[in-house]
């Protein structure tokens, strides 16, 4: 059974949420993010403001599944983290 909207969109933010907290992650987290963005940017019930923080959220997730360093990654994108999950909680 697919997510759907409301579950993609709490999953994404849960994401974000640990990485913020715990400062350090998975690549597998970060391909997760982005499925999620892809599935969600197609997505009419969502909110524009939420499709351009999604597009900075992706490109998180393209470096971070990519660089070496993937907790050095997330502790830089610390302060963004933050401002996107109150951001998508704001327009979900």
């Amino acid at each position: 059974m697919p997510l759907s909207h409301h579950d993609q969109v709490t999953l994404l933010k849960d994401i974000l949420s640990n990485h913020q907290t715990d400062c350090c992650g998975s690549v597998a987290e970060c391909e997760q993010l982005e499925r999620l963005i892809k599935s969600l940017m197609v997505n009419n019930q969502v909110d524009q403001n939420v499709k351009s923080i999604l597009q900075e959220v992706y490109h998180y997730s393209q470096a971070g599944a990519q660089t070496a360093d993937l907790d050095g990654h997330i502790t830089a994108h610390q302060e963004n983290l933050s401002q996107w999950v109150d951001d998508i909680g704001q327009f979900s």
